[in-house]
């Protein structure tokens, strides 16, 4: 039964691999700890929400971040909700689970002033690779796109011409990034020096043998350059994407306009950068006010 529901998640859901990998990872998490087969039906039929709440005290006694848990307990109540409509449950034993609350946590981003240090020509070697890490900096930062998002990007992807970028997010949803005239130049740049190495790749973005990028290779260069201007202890492609959002909010971009730029399907998850906003606001104001 799990394998029908994680190949509904791909199929129906159109979920990324990860996304689907973690789904699946904490449902087997839950029925390890219960001891109950995942593919005995009956079983499965008599799950109780107290079996459920072992569980979850358990995670919470590791020392499992409450928002971890929450993630975990949203994988299982997809699962429960897709076993109802199967038959396999008459009642969602989800039903009877409170979520634990949970901190707000302001994204991290990198400050202006430590993201300009990226245009020092001496941070970035003067080879193919070192113009490839260039460009994979900077299209974070200028387009605040995904890391599966930039992974998955293909030669076709990026238009110079119409100035833009397609990329797949969320839910197989496509949505176009406009591509700011400084990014041009340096796609350009690349785009010919990749055209004469690796003529015949349909990819964006290669490895220094042609081959197509993978997001393991990606986060370790975003982590090794991100160690060279900031002193961030996260140190991700995801952090870029919050710089990206930040400093367009900080310098006076609409909060709808972000929210479409990010593939964000609700205002709510945009929502989160207007904190970080205020709370540069507030440091300004504490430094600045003559009573403060």
């Amino acid at each position: 039964m799990l394998a029908l529901f994680l190949k509904y998640l791909d199929i129906e859901k159109g979920y990324s691999s990860n996304t689907i990998r973690a789904y699946g990872d904490d449902i087997k998490s839950f029925f390890e700890f219960s001891g109950i087969d995942f593919n005995d039906n009956d079983a499965v039929a008599h799950i109780g929400h107290r079996a459920i709440r072992a569980w979850v005290s358990d995670l919470i006694s590791q020392g499992i971040s409450t928002r971890s848990v929450n993630r975990k307990l949203s994988s299982l109540r997809t699962f429960f909700k897709y076993l109802q409509r199967q038959g396999v449950l008459s009642t969602n034993p989800m039903n009877r689970i409170v979520s634990p609350k949970t901190s707000k946590r302001l994204p991290e981003f990198v400050p202006e002033a430590d993201m300009s240090k990226v245009d020092n020509p001496d941070l970035f070697s003067d080879d193919f690779e070192g113009l490839r890490n260039r460009l994979i900096i900077s299209m974070f930062y200028y387009t605040g796109m995904r890391l599966s998002e930039l992974v998955g990007l293909s030669t076709q992807s990026v238009d110079i011409n119409s100035m833009s970028i397609k990329v797949l997010g969320k839910g197989a949803k496509e949505r176009i990034i406009p591509i700011h005239p400084d990014l041009k130049d340096l796609i350009v740049e690349y785009l010919r020096e990749k055209g004469e190495k690796f003529p015949n790749s349909t990819s964006f973005f290669v490895t220094s043998k042609g081959k197509p990028i993978y997001q393991k290779l990606v986060y370790r260069i975003v982590n090794y350059y991100l160690t060279q201007i900031t002193t961030l202890q996260k140190r991700s492609p995801h952090v870029l994407r919050h710089s990206f959002a930040t400093h367009l909010l900080n310098n006076g971009a609409d909060l709808n306009a972000i929210k479409e730029l990010l593939g964000h399907s609700s205002l709510l998850a945009t929502q989160v950068y207007t904190h970080s906003s205020f709370e540069k606001l507030k440091k300004n104001y504490n430094q600045a006010h003559p009573r403060a």
